[in-house]
């Protein structure tokens, strides 16, 4: 439930409570006009941008105590915090979804939002270049709904935080399970994936009018709409040019563009 779980509504017994005061009156000042009640409703494009920024700039903080964490050798909390930071980064290209979307659309948006697994999907991105993929149809497995990655990374999560009984009662330890070598992995994943660009709001009326319009029709179409919106953004210097353009990416044409270098 998150951040919903703070709203004293949900947890406070007004007739008995043994809650310390201190801890009642810092949840009651938060709540006031419902503060902590999550939003489900239609976001503009300030608020989507608003809310993009807050996920980077709470995924980089993460990534950062993941890695003080692993530098004094607590191998589980930074890996386990290194999800959080991974699922964090995860909120963003979900957010960018909210832009045009349909009152149809937006239960679903908010569902994927708040679900663990629908955000650290991406946490594969590494291993994945480091292999060789450099397209978007080499990606594609990051979304393949019938992989087991994204279970696996909230199972590791857990294990990094909690001791446990599974199996045929055999009982888990985080420290006996979540090494050095998992560790490094995860932190560097978490970095690697926490965007460090300041999304603007204009570029997200540019993904409405280039992107939006295209994306849910045939690939030709929405390819040359992220094209022509991440050449605008360059144009404009809100992105710089990457060492693979855009096209290339999409098309899966790098090894062409590298060889007329």
């Amino acid at each position: 439930m998150g951040i919903a779980m703070l709203n004293p509504s949900y947890i406070f017994n007004e007739k008995s409570s043994a809650t310390p005061q201190p801890i009642r009156q810092v949840i009651q000042s938060m709540s006031t006009n419902n503060q902590l009640n999550p939003y489900k409703g239609k976001l503009n494009i300030s608020a989507i941008a608003c809310g993009m920024n807050a996920a980077i700039k709470n995924a980089n903080r993460l990534a950062n105590d993941a890695r003080l964490l692993f530098e004094h050798e607590r191998w589980p909390t930074a890996a386990s915090i290194a999800i959080l930071s991974i699922e964090e980064s995860g909120k963003v290209p979900i957010l960018r979804r909210f832009v045009g979307a349909t009152e149809q659309e937006l239960k679903g948006l908010w569902k994927e939002y708040r679900c663990h697994t629908s955000k650290n999907v991406a946490w594969i991105l590494p291993d994945l270049v480091e292999k060789g993929a450099r397209s978007l149809e080499s990606l594609s497995s990051i979304c393949d709904q019938a992989s087991d990655h994204p279970n696996v990374l909230d199972a590791i999560k857990q294990i990094g935080f909690y001791s446990d009984c599974l199996g045929s009662t055999n009982w888990s330890i985080p420290s006996d399970i979540a090494d050095k070598l998992l560790a490094e992995h995860l932190v560097t994943t978490s970095e690697l994936l926490a965007n460090k660009r300041h999304i603007t709001e204009r570029e997200l009326e540019l993904w409405e009018t280039l992107v939006v319009p295209v994306i849910n029709g045939p690939n030709e179409s929405a390819h040359q709409g992220l094209i022509a919106w991440h050449e605008t953004l360059i144009r404009e210097g809100l992105a710089e040019p990457g060492k693979i353009t855009m096209q290339a990416f999409i098309k899966g044409t790098q090894d062409e563009e590298k060889a007329k270098e």
